[in-house]
């Protein structure tokens, strides 16, 4: 199957995206895992393996045009900076990134043709799990700011 090479290239960004996304500084051993609550690392953990997923369904779907994914690693020297931050300070970060993975998403779906149905598909239940994760996110970060408001 041949796609137009506008949509191989999306898909191409939208997985760099999610390979590239501040949540991959969340894996198991990240020190912000180990000094959260439980009621916001599991959430953090899960999304951490659905990001995980979500790249390989793009890198499958963009096989299945008969095209190798070229994902490129992200410059992000300021990421580097990432690991020495609060979850406090974390959190919102992690909002806005996940707004943004929305915002991609929301923007390759209005180029992809509606005849790759299979495509929309999945792009529209990555969406509805960004939505969901962005949700429990806000939820999150609300909950550990007035914790720390709290202590001070």
């Amino acid at each position: 199957m041949t796609a137009p090479v506008a949509v191989v290239d999306t898909l191409n960004s939208l997985l760099e995206a999610e390979l590239n996304s501040v949540f991959r500084f969340m894996g198991e051993g990240s020190p912000h895992l180990g000094r959260a609550t439980a009621d916001v690392r599991k959430p953090l953990a899960e999304m951490v393996v659905a990001e995980q997923r979500r790249a390989q369904r793009l890198a499958d779907a963009i096989e299945a045009f008969g095209v190798t994914p070229t994902p490129t690693p992200a410059d992000r020297r300021e990421d580097q900076f990432l690991a020495y931050l609060s979850l406090k300070f974390l959190l919102p970060k992690l909002v806005d990134e996940k707004q943004l993975q929305i915002r991609r998403y929301e923007n390759v779906l209005r180029v992809v043709p509606m005849s790759e149905e299979a495509m929309v598909a999945l792009l529209n239940a990555h969406l509805r799990e960004l939505r969901e994760e962005l949700e429990i996110l806000e939820k999150a970060a609300a909950q550990v700011i007035a914790a720390a408001r709290a202590a001070s």
